[in-house]
């Protein structure tokens, strides 16, 4: 008996798979059937729900996913699952090419099949190429580019530095101040 296996994946852990749940859910994709994982970015080779869930189809079963980039980074990796597919005698199913299945051994099939997985790869190099503009602009304007906010202030190192040349052990303020050695010494150089 031939079932559909679902599989979903977010990059970060911040991020929801509910939608994508629901979605592979309402496609008929039973819980059991479900493997997601969170926090596993596309272009890892290994991800360990994925890999449970090809482990889990069987001749005549069908994988079933929301979305071509939930898959893979490039367009190469992404045919190569379809041939695996394939010489399993596996289906395969992308929900968001209108619901129906993708049937990768006919021409027809296999064709869509590639443009969907180029156009996907594009979407991530044009993604790519955003972030980088945006974060050089924001530097070149000298703005803040993220990561954590400075709790110490750039006065409290001064401090610092001047209580450990006063002979202070710089391990005793690093702690005073709720910092590793190594950061108050990065902090320092910093200056």
């Amino acid at each position: 008996m031939s079932k559909l296996i679902g599989y979903a994946r977010v990059s970060t852990r911040k991020q929801s798979t509910d939608r994508q749940a629901a979605d592979l859910i309402a496609a008929g994709v039973r819980r059991d059937d479900l493997y997601i994982d969170e926090g596993v970015s596309g272009a890892r080779a290994s991800r360990p729900q994925f890999d449970r869930a090809l482990d889990a189809l069987h001749e005549g079963d069908t994988l079933v996913i929301t979305t071509l980039d939930r898959l893979g980074r490039s367009t190469q990796s992404t045919l190569s699952l379809a041939d695996d597919l394939r010489a399993r005698g596996a289906g395969f199913r992308v929900l968001n090419l209108g619901g129906g299945d993708v049937d990768t051994s006919t021409p027809m099939g296999s064709m869509l099949f590639t443009i969907m997985a180029a156009l996907a790869q594009m979407e991530l190099e044009i993604k790519r190429e955003r972030i980088t503009d945006s974060i050089s602009k924001r530097r070149d304007a000298g703005l803040h580019l993220g990561g954590r906010p400075r709790r110490i202030t750039d006065s409290q190192v001064r401090n610092a530095l001047h209580l450990i040349q006063s002979g202070q052990p710089a391990a005793q303020v690093a702690r005073d101040l709720g910092m590793s050695r190594a950061t108050l010494y990065r902090r320092l150089r910093s200056l």
